[in-house]
Order: C-alpha cells, then structure tokens, then sequence
C-alpha cells in the first residue's frame, strides 16, 4: 500500500492558502488562473511550452531555502503545485506608488510593444532577479531565450534585466523581505502522506516517498507517470488525450537527489535538467553545454532526466549524450531492482524495456577516465530552443597512436537513441587518423537508415552525422581549429 493519503492539494498563490479537492487531474496551472482564479494577466500563447507568454514563477523548497523557478503554466498540472508557492504578475502590482523594479526597469527601458508577451517576460525577469544577481549578458539572454516577443524587443528588454539591479538589490524587495516566513509556510506544508485528487473517475496521485510510488506503480501499471509534463502537457494540450490516472514523481525527495558514489553520480529519476546541468557539466562540460540547449529556462526547471529517458523520444538530447558516457538506469518494480546499459532500454520506436508497474528510478553516470575525449553536438534550425535534427555525441580514448575505446551514440538517426556499433567496429583499434575516420563515416550508412521529416531530410542527416566524426577528429587533433560558433570555446581545446 502507499501509505497515508490525503484528499486535497494545497499550495499557496502568492500569500493565500489554496486547499483544493475536486479538480481535474490534467487542469493546466493557466486554465486554472484564468478561468477560476480569474487572473487573465497569465496569457495563452503556443499552449506547448515554448512561447513564454504564460510564465509563472513556482516558489519550492530547495535543501530547506526558497528558490523561484520560471515555468511554463499552460503545460503544467494544478495537482503539481501541492507544496510550492504560486506567484503570477499581478503579485508585483505597485506597493506605496511603486512599481516593482522589473517592472519599472521595463518601463524606464521601453521593453514593451505589443505587451501580450509582456507578463511572460515580466517573470522570467523576476526569477532571475531573485536568484541572481548582476548576471552576465549571455547569462540574460539564456534566461529570456524561452520568451518569444514577435515585435522584435528584444534588445530593449535586455537592457531592462541590466536595468532592474540599478534600481535596487534583489535582497530587498518585498518578495525577499519575506523568503524566510515562505519558506516556514512551504515547510509546515510537506507531509509524508500521498496527494489524491481527481473528478469524474479521474485519479491523480503524487506520492512523497520511491516505496509508495513503487506501491502505486504496482496499483495502477496502467497509469501515466508525469515527472516535468513538457512532453505530456502537449498530449492533453495538443492531442486532447484524456488521461484517467496520473502519478506525480515531483513530489518524491527520493528522486530528486544526486549522489557522487565516488565512481559516478547516481541521478535521481525526478532531478530536473536544471538541477542536474552543473554537476554533470563538472563531468563533462559538453553535456553541460547540451543541456543549456535542452528547450528553455522554463522547460529545464521542469523537466527531468529521467523523463527525457522514460519517454522514449528518438530525437531527446538527454540519452545520446548519455548512452556515450556510459550510463546505466535502474529500473524498480515493487521491492525489486534491475540494471541495465541505457542504451538497451530503447527496443524501437514507442518501445521501452519496462515491465508493467516498474519505473525508472535513478540513472548512474560514470564519471570519464582522465583519458577519454568527450564531444556532444546538436544540429538544429534554431540554437535556442529548438528540437534537434541529429545529437552526436561521442565517448574516445586514444592510446599510442591508436583508438582503445569508443563510443558513438546519436539521437534523430533512428526509431530510438542508438548506438553506431558499424562505425565503431570501424575506428576501434585502428590509428586515429582522417582515413580511419573517413572508414566511421562511410560506416554510418550500415547504422542508420533516417526518415526525412519537416526537421530535415534523410540526406541531410546522414550527412551531417558522418561530418560530426570529422568535427570530432579536428577537435581532438588540431587545438587551434575554430569549430565553435557559439558557446565555450574552450571545449574545443580541452
């Protein structure tokens, strides 16, 4: 059984209480604010996540401290709120004739036009004037990059994050003033029982602890597991699919937990790739470029590592990168546990080696032997945002001259994240040099056989996965060459 189990989520919109039971399990944080709460400031744009325009900010507990994380309401269920602190923008409306310095650095810098994107920009600015202060540049636009403004303001609305710390220090504005008394609410509201809410013979159950996930699992294998929704938010979004039981994995401390066991770091299923992007990139900093490119801001604060595995998608850029570093998944099914290479999780398209009422439940990373190169590449229309034609990314040691290890994986090639097991065969034990690559290359074709798309064409990306192998051998062979347009540069050095 999963434990005890309480009727009714309850989270806090802006300082007020919310105790709510009968409600839909799939209802979008946007259509409850704007249809119930009717706070109609939050805008529906793309209702897909990547438009920006119904950016709310959702206050958690992180190690016992507030943090505000950026996200996209119209993919994200109410029920996902249970615990948190839900700020929209009508929570920085003027104090004593004062306008938030957000707001008014948008003024004093014009940053609106049109201003139906204005509010999602409005908190994205806030976010990243509560956790951060004086951010670089690069560091403003990565945080505006999931903040589409079709007028074309961009420039202005850059100058306004610039703007908002000259006109006073994040630590003392309201919201700051009052982060402790939050973060004693948010606490006194965590329980050990398990949320279930549902309407009309619909469930949704968000457990606290991996043994009751694993009970509910067993209870409903049948059911829809929903660690971040960006991917799910679009099925009740876009294809109106009505989903009759969710399990809600944001709720489980167990699974959002990493650890460095020495050899590796053991991810939990439920770490967000914002969570997971700088310890991973201390491993190995392509990846953590690769993540920095893994939707937006919004969509890495709540999407997860293992949801990116456990859905299956041929074209996520989580597992290329991570079948190439090696890692493994284990897998829970009650009390017991299974392991297993990545790489063999995918069968084929839609496919996924996993037993009825079994979950994934964390994913070990090893950390790279000092020897070893490590490249992830990802070759998409926009860089910002935007879902990959091919991911590349490629595991090698060279030793004496010659290739003692390889691992080659790529995302967009196939029905599945895959192994090119042809073009290894073809570089293994042979001198690293442009004919042992050209030998990869012309081996590619044994590998894959893409389908063309809107993304690209089969061609186009045969092509492209073989020059990946070339970018790989001037990377590791030439120090000098210029191979990054965009980035850290240095990764081509290292």
């Amino acid at each position: 059984m999963p434990g005890p189990m309480r009727d009714h989520v309850r989270f806090l919109l802006g300082d007020e209480l919310r105790e709510i039971r009968d409600v839909d399990p799939t209802m979008t944080v946007l259509d409850w604010l704007r249809t119930v709460e009717r706070r109609v400031g939050t805008k529906e744009g793309c209702a897909e996540g990547d438009c920006g325009a119904c950016t709310v900010v959702v206050g958690r507990l992180d190690g016992g401290r507030l943090r505000h994380e950026a996200v996209n309401a119209c993919i994200r269920f109410l029920p996902t709120l249970d615990g948190c602190q839900l700020l929209t923008v009508e929570h920085l409306k003027a104090e004593d004739g004062r306008l938030h310095p957000v707001q008014q650095a948008l003024v004093d810098r014009h940053g609106s036009q049109c201003g139906f994107c204005t509010p999602g920009f409005v908190m994205s600015l806030f976010a990243l004037y509560q956790n951060e202060e004086r951010p670089t540049p690069e560091r403003i636009d990565d945080a505006l990059a999931g903040n589409l403004c079709r007028c074309t303001g961009y420039a202005p609305i850059a100058a306004a994050a610039e703007r908002m710390y000259e006109l006073g220090a994040p630590a003392d504005d309201r919201f700051s003033v009052r982060r402790n008394e939050v973060a004693r609410r948010l606490a006194a509201l965590a329980d050990e029982a398990t949320v279930a809410v549902g309407r009309d013979g619909r469930r949704f159950f968000a457990p606290a602890s991996a043994d009751a996930l694993a009970a509910l699992c067993l209870e409903h294998p049948d059911a829809c597991i929903v660690a971040g929704a960006t991917d799910v938010g679009l099925w009740v979004t876009k294809h109106q699919r009505v989903l009759p039981t969710v399990i809600y994995t944001g709720r489980v401390r167990d699974l959002r937990t990493i650890v460095d066991t020495g050899e590796a770091l053991s991810i939990g299923a439920a770490v967000t790739y914002a969570d997971a992007a700088a310890p991973l990139a201390r491993l190995y900093p392509d990846v953590g470029e690769l993540v920095r490119r893994i939707g937006a801001e919004q969509v890495r604060n709540m999407g997860t590592v293992g949801g990116n595995i456990a859905n299956g998608s041929p074209i996520g850029d989580g597992p290329p990168a991570l079948i190439a570093a090696g890692a493994r998944l284990v897998l829970r099914r009650g009390d017991e546990r299974r392991t297993l290479p990545l790489e063999d999780f995918f069968i084929a398209y839609g496919r996924q080696d996993r037993r009825p009422g079994e979950f994934v439940e964390r994913i070990i990373v090893p950390k790279p032997n000092p020897a070893d190169r490590f490249r992830a590449y990802k070759i998409s229309k926009r860089f910002d945002q935007d879902i990959s034609a091919v991911c590349g990314a490629f595991r090698l040691r060279v030793e004496n001259g010659r290739v003692a290890d390889v691992r080659l994986a790529y995302g967009g090639m196939a029905g599945t994240p895959k192994r090119a097991s042809e073009a290894e065969k073809a570089l293994l034990g042979q001198p690293w040099t442009e004919a042992s690559v050209h030998a990869a290359m012309a081996a590619l074709a044994r590998d894959f056989t893409p389908l063309t798309d809107w993304r690209a064409s089969a061609g186009y990306r045969q092509r492209v996965a073989a020059n990946l192998l070339m970018k790989l051998y001037v990377e590791t062979t030439e120090p000098s060459a210029e191979t990054r347009l965009v980035g850290d540069r240095s990764l081509a050095h290292a």
